[in-house]
């Protein structure tokens, strides 16, 4: 949409106003002249896509359009290598680090589970039992923000504008919505499974808003599911179209093997309306959402920064299931492309193109297929979680003559039981020497490090720091777990092996993730120097002219802003 701007030159402090005209109407926008006030775009909008490599941006290039990835590319700034500067890296703590600039260590955010150390209770990174679901009768809505320690760059907007910004969260996944949004955010949605509906919690508020009501009134998740999965383009212009039936593959449940199409229209009458998450429209639903939100809340049409941080979820469970090597990861970004075109322009003539500021990045990676990789002889595994915690705590058994002295090995970590530990005060250090040193004679894990002593341990600096960066000394085990490369736990089960593939740890299949700046105040161009995910935040922060959050670490990227 081209707008034609009018300039006055004014001497005093007086407020001007800009009228911007289009063929189709006419929007009034008001601009200060007061030398104290900053130009700022109308809107930021946020979109996290959860479980995206960088590669991504690359890997389907030739087949994306020329107004989503690519007009990100071609129109903004990419940052090249951009990496995460933790372990492990999942979604809670990666939705955190995005936009607090901070790391477990500071902001609490250690999994999207995790053992508080002092309890041994198992903790939910969203959970919270003091409040309510709003817009359905299950539980799903007992979440909020309140275990994230520090403030979000949505916080912080917040704050600067005394509150007259308006912030919203939007996701799939309930960590995906609320931790973005942060603490203060008028609201985070999310979706239910039980209802297809968009909900909230009593944290937010008491009721729906009625845009609200009215886009769940759509019934949009069964409508979507009653249209079939079928590829994009016909199947056989795929690069990954060979084999699609693949035994690295999961297929979903009911079907016989994991091919395109897939009869969603059938199968979710048994599964239910969260099997979207599981499909391309999952993403469709989610941006349907976020158009909503932003017609329903007025955003990027106050005379303040509003605030949209939404999260595409459904990448990641397709590339759980069916693996990086697959037609359906193929054409769930082939369809995204389509849809993230769709959306910009929508914000261009909403807020108006040269109004606002998007970024684009991700949580985490993931790796290639562990039997697709030993199938091409590349060395790659699964490790056996299960087995592996039930033989630590029979050797310290063996050792100390009491049981279950570890909790859990979740997050890659050795979870203690300091109740048992502290009641018969048993030595902390002898115990965490002996598990070290049963771990570090299994043939698949490249170390086992103490988290208090992890400064001094003799590994590759950059493991060492990205250690430090994720043990938060309340809610991290005591021993952090390096397996070798391309070695996971969590991968699902078939016929021939392990299928589909997870993710969680240092390496730049999880680590290296695409981030990419866009719109108002926003340079051309690209870096290849390393940049940190914690770099995000602040560099958001730089450009609206606020405070980073008060826990972060990162350091605006000086490029990406125009000066």
């Amino acid at each position: 949409m081209k707008i034609k701007y009018l300039l006055f030159l004014a001497f005093s402090c007086t407020v001007l106003t800009v009228s911007a005209q289009t063929k189709k109407k006419k929007t009034t926008t008001t601009v200060t002249t007061d030398p104290a006030a900053l130009p700022r775009p109308k809107l930021v909008v946020g979109i996290v896509v959860d479980q995206m490599r960088w590669d991504y941006l690359y890997r389907f290039y030739d087949r994306y359009q020329n107004n989503g990835f690519k007009r990100l590319l071609n129109e903004g700034f990419s940052c090249e290598n951009t990496q995460v500067d933790y372990i492990p890296t999942f979604t809670g703590p990666g939705h955190s680090c995005i936009y607090t600039g901070s790391v477990p260590a500071i902001h609490g955010i250690a999994g999207n589970d995790y053992i508080i150390q002092a309890t041994g209770k198992s903790m939910y990174c969203a959970e919270d039992t003091s409040v309510q679901t709003v817009g359905s009768a299950s539980k799903a809505g007992q979440m909020s923000p309140r275990n994230l320690l520090t403030t979000t760059v949505t916080d912080e907007l917040r704050l600067a504008t005394n509150f007259r910004s308006k912030v919203i969260g939007i996701a799939l996944k309930d960590r995906g919505g609320i931790l973005p949004a942060g603490h203060t955010a008028n609201a985070a949605y999310w979706f239910d499974d039980k209802t297809g509906n968009w909900i909230t919690s009593t944290y937010y508020m008491q009721d729906l808003p009625q845009w609200a009501k009215d886009f769940n009134d759509q019934k949009l998740a069964e409508t979507y599911l009653k249209l079939d999965w079928n590829t994009l383009y016909p199947i056989d212009t795929y690069i990954q179209s060979t084999p699609d039936n693949s035994k690295y593959e999961g297929k979903f449940k009911g079907t016989d093997a994991p091919t395109l199409p897939v009869k969603t229209s059938a199968l979710y009458k048994s599964a239910g309306l969260g099997l979207i998450r599981s499909t391309p429209y999952g993403n469709t639903i989610t941006l349907d959402m976020a158009v909503a939100a932003i017609n329903g809340e007025e955003l990027g049409q106050h005379d303040v920064t509003d605030f949209l941080a939404m999260s595409l979820s459904s990448p990641d469970y397709i590339g759980h299931q069916f693996g990086i090597n697959a037609v359906e990861i193929e054409d769930t970004y082939l369809r995204l492309d389509r849809e993230i075109a769709n959306f910009l322009t929508f914000l261009d003539a909403k807020v108006g193109k040269g109004n606002y500021t998007v970024f684009l990045t991700a949580d985490h990676g993931a790796a290639h297929n562990t039997a697709f990789l030993n199938d091409h002889n590349i060395p790659a595994g699964t490790w056996d979680e299960a087995a592996t915690l039930k033989d630590l705590n029979k050797v310290l058994l063996d050792k100390f003559k009491v049981d279950s002295l570890v909790i859990s090995l979740g997050n890659y970590q050795v979870n203690l039981n300091y109740r048992i530990l502290n009641y018969l005060h048993l030595d902390e250090d002898a115990v965490k020497k002996e598990c070290i040193k049963y771990l570090q004679k299994l043939p698949y894990v490249a170390f086992a490090v103490d988290m208090a002593k992890a400064q001094s341990a003799n590994i590759p600096e950059q493991l060492r720091t990205r250690i430090i960066n994720g043990y938060s000394a309340k809610n991290s085990g005591a021993i952090q777990i390096i397996l070798d490369p391309a070695w996971f736990t969590g991968h699902g089960s078939g016929d021939g092996g392990p299928t589909g593939t997870t993710h969680g740890t240092w390496n730049p299949y999880d680590n290296h993730i695409p981030l990419v700046f866009m719109g108002w105040g926003i340079n051309h161009g690209s870096a290849t120097r390393e940049t940190h995910m914690t770099d995000i935040a602040p560099t958001i922060a730089a450009l609206l002219h606020i405070q980073a959050p008060n826990g972060s670490i990162g350091v605006p990227i000086s490029e990406v802003i125009k000066k």
